[in-house]
């Protein structure tokens, strides 16, 4: 569980960041949604610890990364698995090499071990064809399931998404949401997505929570989006097809 306690954070005397609270649960799909310049990428930073904010705890289990130094926040981050918007695969390495990389770096279990889960996270994604070739020969929704496999090489407590549908067709991001979500529910991550993609929202929204202007403005299911009491910039945002 991810825990945000009135979060604050400005920059040049602009507050981006206005007091939001929020609760990420284990074993839930999160999203965060809101148009572009809401505070969503400023607020996700600051949860990672990329950004420190100005005010306000953000709780990893009961452990707060605005106050680590820096061993501790290298220790949080190896519990979290990181999925890049444009995959940020390494060229050079075939698709096994990519998943392998972080175990290589952090973890002490055996080539041998690390390979076999290498393999095991690659058939889980429907990649087990494909173990042997480099990103310039596979699809970008196959490039995309690598980073997936890669980002919960480690058995990650924590996996961030950004924008994991991007660039994607319809059908793909499809594959993808429904692997994001089945993995979460798996393993029980506390799964973050950050997405403008709408049929992402009502497809894996277990939660939902809507920026707007630095502050959470609005927060529920996707089933509560149906609903007649929605906050009129939510309803606007959704009309414009802005998710």
């Amino acid at each position: 569980m991810i825990q945000v306690k009135s979060l604050y954070k400005e920059f040049a005397g602009k507050e981006v960041i206005k007091g939001i609270d929020a609760t990420f649960e284990a074993g839930k799909t999160n999203l965060i949604i809101g148009r572009s310049g809401a505070g969503k990428s400023v607020f996700v930073k600051c949860m990672i610890g990329l950004i420190q904010p100005d005010k306000g705890e953000i709780l990893f289990d009961g452990r707060d990364i605005t106050q680590m130094d820096k061993p501790e926040l290298l220790r949080l981050r190896r519990e979290m698995g990181m999925l890049f918007q444009g995959s940020a695969l390494f060229d050079s390495m075939t698709v096994i090499e990519n998943v392998l990389f972080p175990m290589e770096m952090f973890s002490s279990d055996s080539y041998d071990k690390s390979h076999h889960r290498a393999l095991e996270l690659l058939d889980r994604v429907g990649l087990a064809d494909a173990a042997d070739k480099y990103p310039a020969e596979i699809s970008g929704g196959m490039m995309k399931r690598t980073a997936i496999a890669r980002a919960i090489a480690l058995n990650p407590k924590y996996l961030f998404c950004d924008e994991p549908n991007s660039g994607l067709d319809p059908k793909t991001s499809t594959v993808i949401d429904q692997l994001i979500y089945e993995i979460t529910k798996e393993y029980n991550i506390t799964t973050i997505v950050n997405t403008h993609d709408m049929n992402s929202v009502h497809a894996i929204g277990d939660k939902i929570i809507y920026i707007h202007h630095g502050i959470k403005e609005w927060e529920g299911t996707s089933a509560d989006l149906s609903q007649p009491n929605l906050p009129e910039s939510v309803v606007h945002f959704i009309n414009a097809g802005r998710l």
